[in-house]
């Protein structure tokens, strides 16, 4: 597998939400009460570091400490007491087929298509891509997941044929319609589709740490696959990325000054943000699904939103990304 280098630990307490605003911070606390399993009130990150060199992928001395109530929707049950979890970084294997499709269910919103082989997909690829678990877990749960898929190397499989289908379809732009088609169809050898889904609540100081693994590992494959073919089937030139935003259902028309967050538009995981704004285009789309019935949202809808990002702006994202969660 590629070389994985260690990385610095950090000590931070008391993790926020994973969006910017105040406002967006408080809609995504929302969000997270109705949708996460785990819920913890006080929570310590020990120390975080990067995947080690050991074939493992473990993430050493890493460790999430978490104190207060936690609640399980399965049984109604309430712990209260200290609960220490390490997590870390693995290569994505066989065994996490559950754990990702779970996490993928509503990823081409309530779509029926082959998902399984999508799943497969991800798995199959071991050199680029990670799963994030708890260490010693006897579950084995995943927590979150990031990956890069060729969209030209699987355009010949049932599933990118029917994720192709879809974005063309939800498209509601014809000038972007032909942006989206031409990555999907003539530069599709040069686009990575970025599939990225986690548990609400991941605690936020792994991010940098899992999209620096992600993009380390691109970079590496370029010049460590075994075939001329393998290597340039990581040779992006964009990204191609598909994720939720929740939208205000009546926007404000009134211009905002530079530099202001739009609460018009809630992003429901922090990074999505930073790539929208690097982003050479983009569109939204109505979803079917709609999981949120909080009082709070009644004027949001949840929205599919689809991004198109150069492969240059990585570098500004993963500062902005570190910046980000540093900060917070």
């Amino acid at each position: 597998m590629p070389r994985k280098p260690g990385r610095s630990r950090h000590f931070l307490r008391h993790p926020p939400p994973f969006t910017f605003s105040p406002f967006s911070r408080t809609m995504s606390l929302l969000y997270s009460a109705q949708k996460v399993k785990h819920e913890s009130k006080d929570t310590e990150v020990k120390g975080l570091c990067a995947p080690g060199t050991s074939g493992n992928g473990f993430l050493k001395d890493c460790s999430l400490k978490n104190t207060g109530e936690l609640s399980d929707s399965s049984d109604g049950g309430e712990f209260e007491g200290v609960i220490q979890a390490d997590f870390a970084f693995f290569d994505p294997k066989p065994k996490d087929f559950h754990g990702l499709k779970v996490l993928l269910q509503t990823y081409l919103d309530d779509k029926q298509w082959d998902l399984s082989g999508f799943v497969d997909i991800i798995l199959e690829q071991t050199t680029v891509g990670s799963v994030v678990k708890i260490e010693n877990d006897e579950d084995e749960g995943v927590y979150a997941f990031v990956s890069a898929l060729n969209m030209g190397r699987y355009k010949d499989h049932k599933c990118f044929i029917e994720l192709k289908e879809y974005l063309l379809k939800v498209c509601p732009k014809e000038d972007v319609s032909s942006n989206l088609r031409s990555l999907l169809e003539e530069s599709a050898n040069e686009v990575g589709l970025l599939v990225s889904q986690r548990v609400v609540n991941l605690p936020p100081q792994l991010l940098p740490h899992l999209y620096d693994a992600l993009f380390d590992e691109v970079s590496w494959a370029t010049e460590d696959e075994p075939t001329e073919e393998l290597r340039k089937s990581f040779c992006f030139n964009y990204y191609l990325l598909i994720c939720k935003i929740y939208k205000h259902k009546t926007p404000e028309k009134k211009s905002r000054p530079t530099g202001k967050n739009d609460d018009s538009i809630i992003f429901t995981k922090a990074e999505d943000e930073n790539f929208h704004e690097l982003s050479s285009w983009s569109f939204s789309f109505p979803l079917h699904i709609q999981k949120v019935t909080d009082s709070e949202l009644k004027d949001y809808r949840l929205m599919g939103l689809v991004m198109a990002i150069e492969a240059n702006k990585v570098s500004t994202f993963r500062k902005r990304l570190h910046s980000l969660i540093d900060e917070s």
